[in-house]
């Protein structure tokens, strides 16, 4: 039986869930939290406990943290060591690193005439007012950051400047997105292994929330895309190559966007709106990809 490890949080819905999955094919369940694992350089020995990470079958890093932060590049510094000394990792955390941090994902996108919202980065509080002062209505994000946890909706008005002066304490970089109407709902394309799997909604509620985030009340509903929207997110994970992952696309009257490549996808909305176990079918797939499938 194959020894596979889940780089998650505990207590995490989906990363119990992809625990289970894994356990359900090992016959051992390991779900292991990075704060807590010593990686030896000179042995190349990753320790968690009793159990030595480069021994491993496979990796599936399902969570690198409880929340986003720069921090979180140095935990997959630790297990893209591991992968260059053969440990199959899932996906590899070379990968994941160009999607973590917003500004990395967006400027792929970008460059690949993938098309998202207009943005303006900058450092300087005089250059984001302008840009507010251009979209009218905006949203501040932080670069690391998920389900709009810190996302500030900015009006261009008389204490925009300092809102931003505020939001600037906190956050080197000002990411500014123009706010676009996305009729009260984006979508979920998810990719397993590079292909399409299925679509969700997030579907936001009356209840004055302006995103739709499950944080803020969105409520997941079925969806079926046509073929451009598949073909679209397809385009945009194709420039990063996760080998799990659900890109954020909205629907809007001046065609589709897309916000974001996810660096590790949603489980839940896949399971409640299509009744896919997207933690089977993730291990299913690692199987086949280390060699270890029947």
């Amino acid at each position: 039986m194959p020894d596979i490890a889940i780089i998650g949080t505990r207590g995490g819905w989906s990363s119990e869930k992809l625990a289970d999955a894994a356990a359900a094919v090992s016959g051992k369940r390991l779900l292991v939290e990075m704060s807590k694992v010593r990686l030896d350089l000179a042995t190349g020995n990753a320790w968690y406990g009793g159990v030595d990470l480069s021994k491993m079958d496979a990796i599936i890093i399902k969570k690198i943290g409880a929340r986003y932060s720069p921090d979180l590049l140095d935990r997959l510094e630790l297990l893209r060591f591991l992968s260059l000394r053969g440990v199959p990792v899932f996906s590899a955390p070379e990968k994941i690193i160009r999607v973590l941090d917003r500004l990395s994902c967006t400027v792929t996108l970008t460059a690949g005439n993938i098309p998202m919202p207009p943005t303006t980065i900058t450092e300087d509080v005089d250059q984001a007012l302008t840009a507010v002062e251009t979209y009218n209505e905006a949203v501040l994000k932080p670069l690391y950051t998920s389900k709009a946890r810190g996302m500030v909706l900015l009006k261009n008005s008389p204490d925009a400047r300092d809102i931003l002066e505020a939001y600037k304490k906190d956050n080197a970089i000002i990411y500014i997105q123009k706010k676009i109407k996305i009729n009260g709902q984006d979508l979920g394309v998810v990719f397993l292994g590079g292909e399409y799997l299925t679509t969700y909604a997030r579907r936001k509620q009356d209840n004055g929330a302006w995103n739709t985030t499950t944080v803020s009340g969105g409520k997941y509903v079925p969806f079926d895309p046509s073929t451009e929207i598949i073909a679209l997110a397809k385009k945009a994970q194709d420039l990063f190559g996760l080998d799990f992952t659900c890109v954020d696309v909205a629907i809007t009257d001046q065609g589709p966007f897309v916000f974001e490549v996810s660096a590790f996808g949603g489980f839940r909305g896949i399971l409640e709106t299509r009744e896919i176990d997207p933690a089977k079918r993730y291990i299913d797939h690692v199987l086949k990809r280390s060699g270890h499938a029947d």
